[in-house]
């Protein structure tokens, strides 16, 4: 309640400033918007359409399928038993980097305006390499409504392999895994890696999950993750050790590898688009997804979904949507679902923003109607990212000192996590290497994990 009351304050500020400088600020914004480019982020992308007919969310709509629990039961007994996050965390053996150490080419990847508040890079293999991907970020102020898992202030970040450019073994090509972060000392924040798999064989063995991490949110004990055309989920109880150091991934001789990981986090289950394969060409069939989010001002709490499209400039509008979570005892941290098991939307919208990388909604206190923040990818390698703030009303970027534009966010930012206790809007950069489509980051982009006040964000739009 304090954090709101703050926010309400600043509102009735910056209401003040805006009556004492509007014919200033109306001038200014239509100079900017008349010399910006969509390179350069420009082209204000408006107000957010919202789709009220029954065939416009029809494609969105989810089957729910959980894995059977003897079979993940049977797993975790020939496993040896489950361990905890707070086990993984204690593990943690890769020291991050605050942004005084961080180089160059990681700091040059910040934002603009707002300035970030906190920011880390990756050790230094992982800074660097052309084979895993970073793609998204969940934190415990997700999971709980306390901010902390347990005891602990956890960040989750997802990282798909990418063997493309690297000459890496087909078996490795794809797999996903979760950096753990225990961010209990902010001032010395290390991970340790999970490799996310999928059990088989009745529970006696498990397989590679291989999906391309863009969205993944962790709420309540389960974690739900993008594949190209479902959700999988995992439950952060099941957390599993691999006993046996090897390339392979599953049962081996001695035990269970996990492809030289110690931890895997098997799935349980997952949520199928009903409308079919997904499809980038058509923005009214079934969605390749892209971002997830978390919104707690919704009621009830939400999953906030977005689509992506192949890069290149396309005109057409991406949908923006949400799942209700799930209220039923026995069914914490999954979807609602119907008496078929099926999952529907509650909200739909389109933007006109491309690019869609990162989307967040957040309702203010006392606010007409949600905002939506779109974090809008450069089409131009190495520029500064746009994040849009969306209503049905219009949309606001920050406007960047230096060049008058709204390329102002960070570079190549993939994902966007609010931390509801703090305030804070984390999200990170890809960096380092080109993403889907050879279209991403610039091979000089730095990667960094970091932080700004939503409070900032709002501030810098106006």
């Amino acid at each position: 309640m304090k954090h709101r009351g703050r926010h309400r304050r600043r509102r009735r500020g910056r209401a003040l400033r805006a009556t004492l400088t509007g014919t200033a600020l109306a001038l200014t914004a239509a100079a900017t918007l008349i010399s910006t480019s969509q390179a350069a982020g420009g082209d204000n992308p408006g107000g957010l359409t919202r789709v009220t007919a029954a065939a416009g969310s029809a494609g969105l709509r989810l089957h729910e399928e959980l894995t059977d629990r003897r079979t993940l039961d049977s797993l975790t007994r020939a496993m040896g038993g489950s361990v905890s996050v707070h086990d993984v965390l204690r593990a943690a053996d890769h020291p991050m980097r605050d942004q005084s150490a961080c180089d160059a080419a990681e700091t040059a990847a910040l934002p603009v305006k707002p300035a970030a508040t906190r920011a880390y890079c990756w050790d230094n293999g992982d800074a660097a390499t052309t084979q895993w991907l970073p793609r998204s970020v969940t934190t415990s102020g997700d999971a709980e409504d306390g901010g902390r898992w347990v005891s602990d202030r956890v960040i989750l970040s997802g990282w798909t392999h990418d063997g493309r450019h690297s000459g890496a073994a087909a078996g490795e090509r794809g797999l996903a895994r979760i950096a753990f972060i225990d961010a209990n000392d902010p001032a010395h924040l290390a991970y340790r890696w999970v490799l996310l798999v999928t059990p088989r064989a009745g529970g006696s063995d498990f397989d590679a999950v291989r999906t391309r991490l863009s969205g993944m949110v962790w709420y309540r004990n389960k974690l739900i993750v993008t594949a190209r055309d479902s959700l999988i989920v995992f439950d952060l109880h099941r957390i599993l050790r691999a006993g046996v150091d090897s390339d392979t991934v599953g049962r081996v001789k001695g035990g269970y590898s996990a492809h030289g990981y110690q931890y895997v986090l098997p799935a349980i289950g997952s949520y199928r688009l009903t409308g079919g394969p997904c499809s980038t060409a058509d923005d009214h069939a079934a969605p390749c997804f892209s971002a997830l989010s978390l919104d707690r001002t919704s009621t009830p709490d939400s999953l906030v979904a977005s689509e992506w499209f192949p890069p290149g400039g396309t005109s057409r509008p991406a949908r923006l949507w949400r799942y209700a979570y799930s209220a039923v005892p026995g069914h914490e941290g999954l979807l609602a679902t119907d008496a078929h098991g099926d999952v529907r939307t509650t909200e739909t919208y389109r933007t006109d923003a491309t690019g869609v990388q990162g989307v967040l909604s957040h309702r203010h206190a006392g606010a007409a109607e949600t905002d939506w923040y779109v974090d809008r990818a450069p089409t131009v390698g190495g520029r500064h990212g746009t994040l849009w703030r969306q209503t049905t009303s219009g949309a606001k970027a920050a406007t960047c000192a230096a060049d008058e534009t709204h390329a102002c966010w960070g570079r190549h930012t993939t994902s966007l996590s609010y931390w509801q206790q703090t305030g804070e809007l984390w999200t990170l950069t890809e960096g380092a290497v080109g993403g889907d489509d050879d279209s991403a980051a610039d091979s000089a982009d730095g990667r960094v994990l970091y932080a700004v006040p939503l409070d900032s964000v709002d501030d810098a739009l106006e």
